[in-house]
């Protein structure tokens, strides 16, 4: 190891690293997340609060693991894959979750899974090519969807009904605009491919 433990140039980093660690341990919540969700009939109170720390906490790994893995050159292919394997399996078990126990209308998980699974396939149409990074409306649009799914876990009084529909329509928006975004950096990179070919 060199110093500021970051690992010495050319040293092969291991695979159970903690980054690695919190990934996996983040992809085993979401078993105990849907547990959670669906005890007592999946409206009650006591186990709703339960269902909120889990994916609060679940969240939190995702925030720490990233910013461990590159502060200290944890770096794997299989963080790289796993960790949005994690991110989209918590973020999914919830809003199909919601929408089963009909707090949440279809239409919405729909649309953001549909969004979710259609970027993933077009990250891997262009991989040859080269890699989308991910943008400041991707990582918003995370952030949105933790809020948005985090408010509706507990069931709270319907008064705040309309912080939770402007919480979720905005993380609906900002999903859709950042999945056309997407789209356009496909269609670049590979009609800059296709110009390299003919050059």
């Amino acid at each position: 190891m060199s110093r500021g433990g970051e690992p010495a140039a050319g040293t092969p980093v291991p695979l159970l690293n903690i980054a690695n660690l919190l990934t996996m341990l983040r992809l085993a919540l979401v078993p105990v997340f849907l547990v959670t969700l669906f005890t007592g009939g999946g409206h009650d109170q006591y186990w709703r609060w339960v269902t909120f720390g889990v994916f609060a906490f679940a969240s939190i790994t995702d925030r720490i693991d990233g910013s461990v893995a590159r502060r200290y050159g944890l770096v794997t292919d299989f963080g790289k894959i796993a960790d949005p394997i994690a991110d989209k399996a918590l973020t999914g078990a919830a809003l199909v979750g919601l929408s089963v126990l009909g707090d949440l209308p279809w239409w919405v998980t729909i649309t953001i899974l549909t969004r979710e699974l259609g970027i993933t396939l077009l990250r891997f149409w262009v991989i040859r090519i080269g890699v989308i990074p991910a943008s400041r409306g991707g990582k918003l649009k995370t952030l949105l969807q933790i809020l948005a799914i985090g408010l509706y876990l507990p069931m709270l009084p319907s008064a705040f009904n309309p912080l939770l529909w402007t919480m979720m329509g905005a993380a609906v928006i900002v999903t859709v605009v950042t999945g056309f975004d997407y789209i356009v950096q496909a269609l670049r990179l590979r009609a800059g491919a296709r110009e390299r070919e003919l050059h």
